[in-house]
């Protein structure tokens, strides 16, 4: 477990150093040369049709049909499912193995103990309510659909989609009219964040 934290550890640093350097470039770029700042994000400036992407969301899957129509199969299904898991978490789940797997140092014990008897306690709450749900789906699956029609709801998408697809041209004018004061920010708070990644890279 300490060799993924130390590379991810490593992989920050270096995304840093690299946003700190590129930072440096295009501070400047805009302090030497605003218009050709000014037609550099005319280059990377993208459209995306996010109405295309975002279609996948506003289509209702149907697979309530197949369950009711199978509604004891189903039933007994998700009841042994849930069993299954409560016996294992109540009697067989051993979060001081489950942390000794995860971690090999005493650092941040109590949080990292914490964090694990947490998921055990949503995953026998997920138990409860998968037995519950099964027997109601095993006898009496007419209360399940009632259930599940109190429970489905549809959430518009289309004004997320009109604010992400709003352009926010100002930010580019209040830039580029004043390309000394935020060329100067730019600089020096890329070469912090370039200092800061050198000397965790080098230490």
């Amino acid at each position: 477990m300490n060799l993924f934290w130390d590379l991810g550890l490593q992989a920050i640093k270096i995304i840093t150093l690299v946003i700190g350097i590129l930072g440096v470039m295009l501070s400047l770029l805009l302090l030497l040369s605003p218009k050709l700042t000014k037609v550099v994000s005319h280059i990377f400036n993208r459209s995306v049709d996010i109405d295309k992407k975002i279609n996948c969301l506003d289509r209702d899957i149907r697979i309530d049909h197949l369950i009711y129509q199978h509604n004891i199969f189903s039933g007994v299904c998700l009841i042994f499912g849930s069993a299954f898991l409560l016996v294992y978490l109540f009697y067989r789940f051993d979060a001081q193995s489950l942390f000794a797997v995860f971690s090999s140092s005493g650092d941040y014990r109590t949080s990292k103990e914490i964090v694990i008897e947490f998921m055990a306690i949503i995953g026998k709450l997920a138990g409860i309510a998968g037995i519950l749900a099964g027997s109601i789906l095993l006898f009496n699956p007419g209360i399940m659909k009632m259930v599940e029609g109190w429970l489905n709801k549809w959430c518009a998408t289309q004004p997320f989609v009109e604010k992400l697809e709003q352009t926010q041209g100002d930010i580019d004018s209040i830039v580029y009219r004043r390309p000394v004061v935020f060329g100067l920010i730019g600089l020096v708070t890329s070469v912090y964040l370039t200092f800061i990644a050198f000397s965790n890279i080098l230490s």
